[in-house]
């Protein structure tokens, strides 16, 4: 069946680069990849939901930078 898929450029260009490394069309190489997917999907089963671990608080302490890892790793330390 023909059909029309928009992409990322830079992703059509991956696939592009990917199939020719694989001597493949750009078509198989998509079969392949959805194919793949699908298949991984459907062996795992629908996901089950993800229950995380909160706390009790007042947020974060005063001067913590979360984009510090440095910073966190002192304060973790102490």
């Amino acid at each position: 069946m023909r059909t029309t898929i928009r992409l990322d450029d830079n992703l059509l260009k991956d696939a592009k680069k990917a199939a020719l490394e694989s001597n493949m069309s750009l078509t198989s190489l998509i079969e392949v990849a959805l194919k793949e997917k699908l298949y991984r999907q459907e062996q795992l089963g629908p996901l089950k939901p993800v229950k995380l671990k909160t706390f009790k608080g007042a947020g974060l302490q005063p001067g913590v930078d979360l984009d510090d890892t440095r910073s966190l790793l002192d304060i973790m330390e102490d």
